[in-house]
């Protein structure tokens, strides 16, 4: 089953310093219809300000993927993780028994990123923070797994969730496929451009569910990368 979540039908909004896009109902005046997938239950597409950001604040029990899209975040969190994540990287954070944190954007340009958040397998845990980057020759034409959970995925970075986040960076007309026989849930979002997902187009900005697919096709339109997290 495919549900498309068109970009003019997510929640969030324009703060002044920060511009979001809610891909799950995350707020009260969210879309209801834009439920949890698994333990899938964020994907903020977020566009923050120079000079500004996410002040510290704290989180329990909660993997966050963060996928910078342009720009750079600087984090600082309460276990002492501290650090710089630019364009094409990604960081991690491992909430467990608690952590504070703030996400800030330090440079002279916008940034933008992906806020995945996923439910922890487990309550607890010593909280944790983690970055790398990921060159883009690793996922031209395949998927590189960013971040998991699962076993076989040693080279990605850990998260504490039944999940793995992929991404992949196409030329217009390459066709990528996985299988989804053991995923229970998947979403997918395209960067720029736009993608057929299993025959249905998606532009950047929006997303696309899958429940219960036995396979993924996706067919860039035109040059993009997309991000996928899988829900086991």
């Amino acid at each position: 089953m495919l549900e498309h979540r068109l970009k003019a039908d997510l929640g969030g909004g324009d703060f002044g310093w920060l511009k979001a896009q809610h891909h799950f109902n995350v707020t009260a005046d969210g879309n209801p219809a834009h439920r949890p997938l698994g333990a899938l239950v964020v994907w903020n597409d977020d566009e923050i300000a120079p000079g500004t950001g996410f002040p510290m604040h704290g989180h329990e029990n909660m993997e966050i993927v963060s996928y910078v899209l342009e720009g750079a975040v600087s984090h600082r969190d309460s276990a002492g993780g501290q650090g710089r994540t630019v364009a094409g990287d990604v960081q991690v954070m491992s909430a467990g028994t608690g952590i504070r944190h703030e996400e800030r954007n330090t440079e002279l340009v916008p940034l933008r990123l992906f806020q995945i958040w996923l439910q922890s397998r487990t309550r607890g845990g010593e909280p944790r923070w983690g970055s790398r980057p990921f060159p883009k020759a690793e996922r031209a034409g395949q998927w590189a797994v960013l971040a998991s959970g699962m076993p076989g995925d040693e080279q990605a970075l850990s998260i504490r969730a039944d999940a793995r986040v992929l991404g992949a960076s196409l030329k217009a007309g390459q066709l990528l496929s996985i299988d989804c026989l053991k995923t229970r849930h998947a979403y997918l979002v395209p960067t720029l451009g736009a993608v057929k997902v299993n025959g249905e187009r998606v532009e950047a900005g929006s997303g696309i569910a899958m429940t219960d697919e036995v396979l993924l096709v996706v067919e860039a339109i035109d040059d993009t990368e997309v991000v996928l997290v899988e829900v086991c």
